[in-house]
């Protein structure tokens, strides 16, 4: 019987990653073999396994009984070491998982989870055009099963193999994604790598040495199969895609150490600069932590982007590899010409050469409607991405000051391919309109589920059941709807007196379920005691959504204070970026 973890320490993620790290270099060989996205290089696992390398060297200098110390570790070891696209996404993914654990000695299965999502929004905050059916996709998908999950579990071995179980099926869905991975048969090679990593971290916490080795292909077994009939039986996914093909040729990588004032002019804003590189190339990745920046780019003419970037500081570890060559040097060490391809692969040149985001953009495949989809309306980049990290397909901007019409609402539906659809208004003064654009649309199922709050919302999507009807699911997000408590935090634009409470303009007022319970001239006080009035009917989580007014002091100095008062419930925090409200709190 496998051992409970109810809690894992320092020392059991040092465990964890160790092994990841181990499984993930012996398969390293099976995952270069997939890599035919953003270009066919064939070296995403040898990139994956060299950032991890890197992290894992950091955590055994500095390993500690906490785990947010030896978590930060890792992730300043795989920043240091990050290679490749697969690579530096690898290393957000684990920068923002130490984030969230960072003031925790260890954690529950709730915090697993929340760390996993924090390490997800971090990574797509990093690249500068995310493209779906990548190692993005996988992380996503798994962390989003993980918030799920943990809300019913109590063992961190449990959690593990629900998020491996779901990143492998999210990776085996990967090349109706990302056309290039269809076109050649296989699933994405950094998909596979993390999936390496995640086999890994079970492994140690189920007390085995070895994890099952990956096959090369799960995807392609029978294309490839029927191709070693004509005599290919060593085929790697690249030589299936033609070397004239790479319009970006050289893969160039390097940190900057930044210099202050080197330049006159040019003071260091990242999203500046990464605008600025994107001129230069594509498969962009920018990550600025503290005085260094990590930059990948395939580029046609490097010099350019390092000249560019000198203007900021010293460049170091300087990385420039030719992937035309490395493409030519795979497809003859296979002794297979991709010209002679199956019928129509090399004559199809847009079909041959649809890489990086082009295949994304371009290839709009007809597809089968989904059983469900979800509309919500956010306001905030944050809850954008949250929402969208739930299965939003379409996220409507708007909120209390900005009310999307009925036709947004209505377009927004037509969008999303798929047969029923959920429409979450998220606000009371919504629900109408949503419910009109119901009626308005006539080829398809539209339930409206009349969430008044953000926290409403993401409650209902949560609950919701993929193997379920939609009447069922319709109860099942009615009832988390209901169990939910929502609170918001603002300020008030003028003096009045609403339910015995003198307000004052200015004043930080904090509402319950629409109902202002407190008026504060201080913002902590107000959040308190909104919190206090909340917790009154008891609860287990509290949920805080940041404004974009929050400043990150200001939240350090809450959190103090439930610990303080309500030690008995789970926190989770998360950027919402709203405006207007300074704070969303939920209790459930």
């Amino acid at each position: 019987m496998s051992k409970r973890f109810n809690t894992i320490n320092g020392s059991d993620f040092v465990r964890m990653m160790l092994s990841g790290a181990d499984h993930l270099r012996r398969n390293v060989n099976n995952v270069n073999a997939l890599n035919v996205f953003p270009v066919p290089d064939g070296d995403t696992g040898t990139n994956m396994n060299l950032t991890m390398t890197s992290g894992v060297e950091e955590l055994r200098k500095k390993q500690n009984d906490h785990i947010g110390r030896s978590a930060e570790a890792l992730s300043k070891g795989l920043l240091m070491g990050a290679r490749g696209n697969s690579g530096v996404i690898l290393s957000q993914l684990f920068r923002g998982f130490a984030k969230s654990v960072q003031p925790h000695a260890e954690i529950t299965p709730q915090q697993l989870a929340a760390a996993l999502q924090q390490g997800v929004d971090t990574a797509y905050q990093a690249v500068v055009k995310p493209v779906e059916g990548t190692i993005l996709t996988v992380a996503k998908e798994a962390a989003k099963h993980a918030l799920y999950y943990s809300r019913r579990s109590g063992d961190v071995l449990e959690l593990m193999k629900e998020v491996l179980a779901h990143g492998q099926q999210a990776l085996a869905r990967t090349p109706e994604q990302l056309p290039v991975l269809k076109q050649v048969g296989v699933v994405d090679a950094g998909g596979q790598g993390l999936i390496c990593v995640y086999e890994g971290m079970v492994a140690a916490l189920s007390g085995n040495e070895e994890p099952l080795a990956i096959p090369a292909t799960p995807v392609a077994e029978v294309n490839l199969a029927r191709e070693a009939h004509a005599g290919h039986e060593h085929r790697n996914a690249q030589s299936m895609l033609a070397t004239e093909d790479i319009e970006q040729g050289y893969c160039t990588e390097f940190l900057v150490k930044l210099v202050p004032g080197k330049v006159k002019g040019y003071e260091f804003r990242e999203t500046e600069f990464r605008g600025e590189l994107s001129k230069l190339g594509d498969s962009l990745l920018v990550v600025a932590d503290d005085d260094l920046v990590k930059i990948h780019i395939h580029a046609e003419h490097p010099g350019e982007v390092m000249t560019y970037a000198q203007n900021y500081g010293e460049l170091t570890r300087i990385k420039i590899e030719n992937m035309r060559e490395q493409h030519t040097h795979i497809v003859q060490t296979n002794e297979y010409d991709p010209r002679h391809a199956a019928p129509g692969l090399a004559e199809n040149k847009e079909a041959a050469s649809e890489t990086a985001h082009a295949a994304a953009e371009k290839a709009q495949p007809e597809q089968e409607l989904a059983p469900y989809g979800f509309v919500g309306v956010s306001m905030g980049s944050g809850i954008e991405e949250i929402f969208a990290s739930l299965g939003v397909d379409v996220v409507i901007s708007g909120g209390q000051t900005m009310n999307p019409s009925t036709e947004d609402i209505v377009n927004a539906v037509r969008e999303v391919p798929a047969r029923t659809i959920f429409v979450l208004p998220n606000n009371s003064n919504i629900i109408m309109a949503a419910k009109q654009a119901k009626d308005l649309v006539e080829d398809k199922q539209v339930v409206v589920i009349p969430t008044k709050t953000i926290p409403q919302g993401m409650a209902a999507l949560v609950s919701f059941q993929e193997q379920a009807d939609p009447e069922t699911n319709e109860q099942t997000m009615l009832r988390a709807v209901s169990q939910i408590r929502s609170g918001q935090v603002t300020y008030a634009v003028r003096d009045t007196s609403i339910d015995g409470l003198d307000i004052k303009e200015g004043d930080y007022i904090g509402l319950s379920e629409g109902k202002i319970v407190t008026s504060e001239t201080v913002l902590e006080e107000s959040c308190t005691r909104l919190l206090e009035a909340m917790l009154a009917g008891g609860g287990e989580i509290v949920t805080i959504l940041t404004g974009e007014n929050a400043s990150e002091d200001q939240t350090a100095s809450l959190l103090t204070w439930l610990k303080e008062h309500h030690p008995e419930v789970d926190v989770e925090v998360h950027p919402g970026g709203q405006p207007l409200y300074v704070y969303i709190f939920s209790v459930e």
